[in-house]
C-alpha cells in the first residue's frame, strides 16, 4: 500500500492498523474526503445504509456478532452526525467498542453560522465522553486515530472524532516530526485484563462453598466462556439464568439453565433467584433488581472485566476483576464439588415446568395467529450457525422466552438502550460479519415500520453480494404497539389510546415482492411451519409477514398485585379486548400460583 497522500487517506490508513475494514455510513460533502478515499482502498469495505441511525446500530452489532474487533460508522456533518446519535448511545450501554468518524463543517467557516454548522463536541461529550476530538492540523491524525481506537477497545465504549471537511482534504503528515508539542504513538493494542489475584480467587472460593443452593446469572460477558461456565455449574450444582444479551452463552436445552431473567424472563428464573443461598453474576449488570435474590438472602459473588460494575445492582463480598473464561477456569479447581444433587433437581423440575407451561402458551387456542407458536415453529428449525436479531418489543419477549438458542448461534439485541428499530440494522451488520452464515431477524411491525421497510433496501441492493443468501425477516404484524399497549394496562391501569398505539396496516410480503427479495404472508398456524421452512430454504432474502393477535397477554414472570390491578383498571375503563384479555388473564394467574405452589422447594 503506497504512502497516504492526503489526511483522509491517513486516517483510514491508521484504522486499517487497528484492524478496522467495514465502514457502515450515508455520504455527504461534510465527509467526502474520507468516501473518496474509500474508493481507492482495496482492503476497505463500505456499506451504504438508508440512514445515519442504522450506521451506528450495525457498527455496534458488527462488534456483537464477531466481526469486527472495533465498530465503526462514518457520516456526514450536522444531521448525519445527529441521526447516528441513537446507534452510538446502544454500543455505548452495551460497552460495545466503535469509533465514530464525524464529518464537520469546514474550519475556515466554523462560527459564521454555515449550513450544517452544529456544535459537535458539544453534542456528543455524553455519548463519546471517553474520547471525543477535533482534527485541526495534519500531523494529529496518527495520536488522535490511535487515542480512539485505544479507548474504545480498553474502556469498550464509544469513541468519536471530528473531521474538518477542508482538513480531510490536506496533504498527510504519517510521521510527525521529533520535536516539542509532536506525538509519536503506537497502534498496537493494550493487553486485557486475564485473571484476578489468587487471593482474590480464594476469596471467591470460600463464598460459593459456603452454600448448598447455588444461583448464577450469566451475561453478555459470559459469551464465549460456556465450557468454563458449564464446568463451574457442574462442580456447585448450581442453576444457571441467563440475561438477554448472555442468551448464547449457554445452551438453552440444558435441564439446569432455567433461561431468562427479568421481565421477560422465565418462572424457573424466578424460582432460583427466590429460593437460592448463593449467587454468582457472570458478566452482568442486569438492572431489574426485584428479580435477584432478596436483600440478605445469599451471599455473593461477581466477574467482569470491568470493576465499575461490579456490586452495582446485589451486595456482593467478593469482586473479581478479570476475563470471565479465565477467571472461572482459576476458580474452577479451589470450588468442593456437590455430592447432593437435591438443588439441581429443583433447579431442574423448575425448568421442565416452565418449557411445559412455555409449550402450552404457543400452542393455546387465540382469535387470531399466535406469535409465540410462530417462533416456537422457527426453533426446531434454526440452523447450526444461525445469527438471530430481535427488535424492542414483543419481538424481544418471544426471542427471549420462546426461541431455543444452541452452541454455535449467534444473537443479539439492544440490550440496555432497548431501542426499537435495531433489529434491521443488526441483522445486516451479522451478514455483512459473515456472509456465508444464515440470519433471522424477529421484528414487530411498530420497528418495521420506523425503519425496517427502508433497510430491506438495503438488503436488495447487496443479498447477491452473499456466499449464503438466506435472510429470513419475520414481521409480527398486527397493527398495534403492542408491549406498550401491554405496559399501558398493567403499569397505567388505563385502557390503550388508539391514535398513539394502533399502526396503519402495510403490506411486507409485497414490499418484499416488490424488491425481488421473496415476501409470505402467513395468517394461519397450519403456514408456519411452511413458511419457515421455505424462508430457510431460499435462494433470496425473504419476509414473513404474520398477521399475529395483538392481544396475546405479556405475562411477567411474577405478576405483582398492582400489575394485576391495574390491568382490571384498564378493563374497566372499557379496553376493546376487555372480555379476551380477562379470559386470558384468569388462565395465566391462576396457573402462574399453581406453579408457584407445585415448584416450591421442600426445606
Amino acid at each position: 500500500m503506497s504512502a497516504p497522500t492526503t489526511v483522509a487517506d491517513h486516517i483510514l490508513a491508521r484504522l486499517a492498523e487497528w484492524g478496522v475494514h467495514r465502514y457502515y455510513g450515508y455520504p455527504g460533502d461534510g465527509i467526502g474526503g474520507i468516501f473518496t478515499s474509500l474508493r481507492t482502498r482495496e482492503s476497505a469495505e463500505f456499506v451504504q445504509v438508508r440512514h445515519e441511525e442504522t450506521a451506528a446500530f450495525a457498527a455496534c452489532a458488527d462488534v456483537k456478532y464477531g466481526g469486527s474487533a472495533i465498530g465503526c460508522c462514518a457520516v456526514t456533518s450536522g444531521p448525519g452526525a445527529i441521526h447516528a446519535l441513537n446507534g452510538l448511545y446502544d454500543a455505548k450501554l452495551d460497552n460495545q467498542p466503535v469509533v465514530a468518524l464525524l464529518g464537520h463543517t469546514a474550519q475556515t467557516a466554523l462560527g459564521g453560522g454555515y449550513y450544517q454548522e452544529v456544535d459537535l463536541l458539544s453534542l456528543y461529550k455524553d455519548v463519546a465522553g471517553a474520547y471525543c476530538e477535533q482534527l485541526a492540523v495534519p500531523s494529529q491524525v496518527r495520536h488522535l486515530v490511535d487515542r480512539a481506537c485505544r479507548t474504545a477497545l480498553a474502556q469498550r465504549t464509544v469513541t468519536a472524532l471530528v473531521l474538518p471537511s477542508d482538513v480531510l482534504e490536506m496533504e498527510a503528515v504519517p510521521e510527525p516530526p521529533h520535536e516539542h508539542g509532536y506525538y509519536r504513538t503506537s497502534s498496537v493494542p493494550s493487553s486485557s485484563i486475564t485473571t484476578p489475584d489468587p487471593v482474590a480467587l480464594r476469596e471467591a472460593a470460600e463464598v460459593l462453598d459456603s452454600g448448598e443452593k447455588v444461583a448464577i446469572l450469566a451475561g453478555a460477558g459470559a459469551l464465549g466462556a460456556g465450557d468454563e461456565l458449564t464446568a463451574v455449574a457442574q462442580r456447585l450444582g448450581a442453576g444457571v439464568a441467563k440475561a438477554l444479551l448472555g442468551k448464547t452463552a449457554l445452551d438453552d436445552a440444558l435441564p439446569w439453565v432455567t433461561g431468562p431473567i427479568g421481565l421477560l424472563g422465565s418462572t424457573a428464573s424466578w424460582h432460583l433467584m427466590r429460593e437460592c443461598d448463593t449467587l454468582l453474576i457472570v458478566g452482568s449488570t442486569m438492572p431489574y433488581t426485584e428479580f435477584y435474590p432478596a436483600p440478605g438472602q445469599a451471599r455473593a459473588v461477581q466477574i467482569d472485566v470491568d470493576g465499575t460494575r461490579c456490586g452495582t445492582r446485589y451486595d456482593t463480598e467478593v469482586n473479581l476483576v478479570g476475563d470471565a473464561a479465565a477467571t472461572l477456569e482459576a476458580l474452577l479447581p479451589l470450588l468442593r464439588e456437590r455430592t447432593d444433587r437435591g438443588w439441581r433437581e429443583h433447579v431442574e423440575t423448575w425448568t421442565r415446568r416452565w418449557d411445559s407451561y412455555s409449550e402450552a402458551r404457543a400452542t393455546a387456542d387465540t382469535s387470531g395467529l399466535n406469535p409465540e407458536f410462530v417462533v416456537r415453529e422457527l426453533s426446531a428449525r434454526l440452523p447450526d450457525d444461525v445469527m438471530v436479531s430481535a427488535d424492542c418489543g414483543t419481538a424481544t419477549s418471544w426471542y427471549a422466552r420462546t426461541l431455543e438458542m444452541r452452541p454455535g448461534m449467534l444473537g443479539s439485541v439492544s440490550g440496555t438502550l432497548l431501542s426499537m428499530g435495531g433489529g434491521l440494522p443488526y441483522a445486516l451488520a451479522a451478514k455483512f460479519a459473515h456472509p456465508g452464515r444464515p440470519v433471522v431477524a424477529l421484528v414487530g411491525d411498530g420497528a418495521m415500520q420506523m425503519n425496517g421497510v427502508n433497510e430491506l433496501i438495503t438488503v436488495a441492493k447487496y443479498w447477491r453480494e452473499w456466499a449464503d443468501p438466506r435472510f429470513a425477516v419475520l414481521v409480527l404484524s398486527n397493527d398495534d404497539l403492542s408491549y406498550v399497549t401491554w405496559e399501558t394496562r398493567a403499569m397505567l391501569g388505563d385502557k390503550p389510546f388508539p391514535d398513539a398505539q394502533h399502526l396503519p396496516e402495510v403490506p411486507y410480503a409485497k414490499w418484499a415482492d416488490l424488491l425481488e427479495l421473496r415476501g409470505i404472508r402467513v395468517d394461519a398456524a397450519e403456514q408456519a411451519g411452511a413458511a419457515w421452512d421455505a424462508a430457510l430454504t431460499a435462494d433470496r432474502p425473504t419476509v414473513i409477514d404474520a398477521q399475529v393477535d395483538a392481544a396475546v397477554p405479556m405475562i411477567p414472570p411474577h405478576v405483582t398485585v398492582s400489575q394485576a390491578l391495574n390491568t382490571a383498571r384498564s378493563q374497566l375503563a372499557g379496553d376493546p379486548d376487555a372480555l379476551r384479555i380477562i379470559a386470558d388473564g384468569i388462565r395465566e394467574t391462576v396457573g402462574a400460583k399453581a406453579r408457584s405452589v407445585l415448584q416450591a422447594p421442600s426445606s
